[in-house]
C-alpha cells in the first residue's frame, strides 16, 4: 500500500477512529485502526465488538492495500506531524509514515485477524444535528456512572412518529428532552434504544455541526445495534439490554408552586455558597416572597449564605439539594431564566422532587421541552 494524504484531514480522521476505543482491551488487535483503500480514497475503521467508527477521506492512492496499525500511537503521530503532505507506504510488515523531514517506522498488526465491522439495518430516520447534540449534552449528564446497574448507564432513545425523546436517570435525578425526528414514509410502531451514555455523548460532540444525522436501529436480533451517520462518518454501538425504569411517571402534569429566577445568578450563588460545604453535603434553599436564600452549614469554622431575587408563585418552600446535581440541571437550561417547580408527596414533612425547566422571561415558559427532575435530600429538623 502507498498513498499521500493531507496532514490535517488524516489527523482528524485517525482521531475520530480511535476516540471510542477503550484505553485497555483484552485483545491487542482491537486497539488497531484499519486503513484500506476505497473508491474515493481511504477508509479508516476501528471496532471493539461493542462500538465501531468508520470514516472515508480523499487521498492520492499509488498502491491499493489494507493494513492494521496501532490506533492511539498513529493518532499521536498524526497530530504532531509538520505542515506537509503525509506519505504512507508499507514494506514486508513495516509501515513508513513520512511528512516533511519527519519519518516514522511502525510495525503492522495482523490484518487478517481483524473482525468484520457490523452493519445496521432496521428502523431509520433523520435528526437535526445541532438539536441532537444539544439534547444529548442536556440529558446524558443525568445518566449513572455506576456500572453495577448497566441499564441506567445509558440514555434511552424513544422514537415516535415524528419525535425523538432522550431520557436518562441515575436514580437521584431524571432528564428528558424531545426533538424532531424525520422517519420519512416508514412510519411504524414506536421504537426504543438504550445507548451507552459515553458513546452517545461522543456522537453528539462529533456530529454537532453536520446538518443532519442519519440514524438506523436494528432490534430483535441477538446483537441489537444503532448506527449514526453524517459527513462520511459512521458510529455503531451495541444497545444495552434490560428494561429502563419507567421514570416518565415521576413527572407531574401540573405544578402550582414554583419560583422563577435568573439562571446565571442562581448558578453563581450556588457555586459561592457551596464553597464551605464538605463533600456530598447539601445546600438549603429557602424560597419565599422576599426571594431565594441559599444557606450552607459546613464545619464550625465555615458557614455561608446569600439571597438572590426570585419570583415565587404559591407558598414558601424549603428544599435541600446537592449543589452539583442542581448545577448540572441549571447548566443544561439554555435560557436567561429558570423555573424551579416544587412537587408534593403524601408526607408533608418530605418534599417531593423539584422540576427544573427553561424560562424565556420571568413570566414566559421556555419552548425547548427540556425537563430535569431532582430528588431533594431530607432536611434535618
Amino acid at each position: 500500500m502507498k498513498f499521500q494524504v493531507n496532514r490535517d484531514v488524516f489527523s482528524e480522521a485517525v482521531s475520530f477512529a480511535v476516540k471510542l476505543l477503550p484505553q485497555r482491551t483484552t485483545l491487542p488487535i482491537l486497539s488497531g485502526v484499519l486503513i484500506e483503500t476505497s473508491e474515493t480514497g481511504l477508509r479508516l475503521s476501528s471496532f471493539d465488538y461493542e462500538v465501531s467508527a468508520q470514516t472515508e477521506i480523499s487521498a492520492e492512492i499509488e498502491e491499493e492495500g489494507r493494513i492494521l496499525v496501532s490506533g492511539r500511537l498513529l493518532a499521536d503521530i498524526a497530530s504532531r506531524l509538520p505542515a506537509a503532505p503525509v506519505v504512507f507506504s508499507t514494506d514486508e510488515g513495516r509501515i513508513t509514515v513520512s511528512c516533511g523531514s519527519a519519518r516514522f517506522t511502525l510495525l503492522s498488526m495482523p490484518v487478517e485477524e481483524y473482525p468484520t465491522l457490523p452493519s445496521v439495518s432496521g428502523r431509520s430516520g433523520l435528526l437535526p444535528a445541532e438539536d441532537f447534540s444539544t439534547a444529548v449534552a442536556q440529558v446524558a449528564v443525568a445518566a449513572s456512572r455506576d456500572d453495577v446497574t448497566p441499564v441506567i448507564t445509558g440514555v434511552q432513545l424513544e422514537i415516535a412518529e415524528n419525535s425523538l425523546s432522550l431520557v436518562a436517570t441515575d436514580r437521584y435525578r431524571v432528564a428528558i428532552r424531545q426533538i424532531d425526528w424525520d422517519g420519512g414514509t416508514e412510519g411504524g410502531d414506536a421504537v426504543t434504544a438504550l445507548v451507552p451514555a459515553r458513546t452517545l455523548s461522543e456522537v453528539g460532540r462529533t456530529f454537532g455541526h453536520s446538518g443532519t444525522i442519519s440514524v438506523s436501529i436494528s432490534t430483535g436480533d441477538d446483537r441489537e445495534l444503532i448506527a449514526f451517520t453524517a459527513d462520511k462518518k459512521t458510529v455503531t454501538s451495541l444497545l444495552i439490554k434490560g428494561n429502563f425504569p419507567p421514570v416518565r411517571r415521576l413527572f407531574p402534569e401540573t405544578v402550582d408552586n414554583y419560583a422563577v429566577m435568573n439562571t446565571a445568578e442562581l448558578i453563581e450563588a450556588t457555586r459561592r455558597v457551596s464553597l464551605v460545604l464538605e463533600r456530598e453535603a447539601a445546600l438549603r434553599y429557602t424560597f419565599n416572597l422576599d426571594g431565594l436564600t441559599l444557606e450552607a452549614i459546613g464545619s464550625e469554622q465555615a458557614q455561608a449564605s446569600e439571597t438572590i431575587d426570585a419570583l415565587l408563585t404559591g407558598g414558601e418552600t424549603v428544599v435541600s439539594l446537592k449543589p452539583q446535581f442542581l448545577l448540572d440541571g441549571l447548566g443544561a437550561v439554555h435560557s436567561e431564566y429558570v423555573r424551579i417547580s416544587f412537587t408534593k408527596t403524601d408526607n408533608p414533612n418530605k418534599p417531593g422532587p423539584v422540576l427544573i425547566t427553561s424560562q424565556s422571561s420571568k413570566d414566559q415558559p421556555g419552548a425547548d421541552d427540556y425537563r430535569y427532575l431532582l430528588q431533594p435530600n431530607l432536611l434535618l429538623r
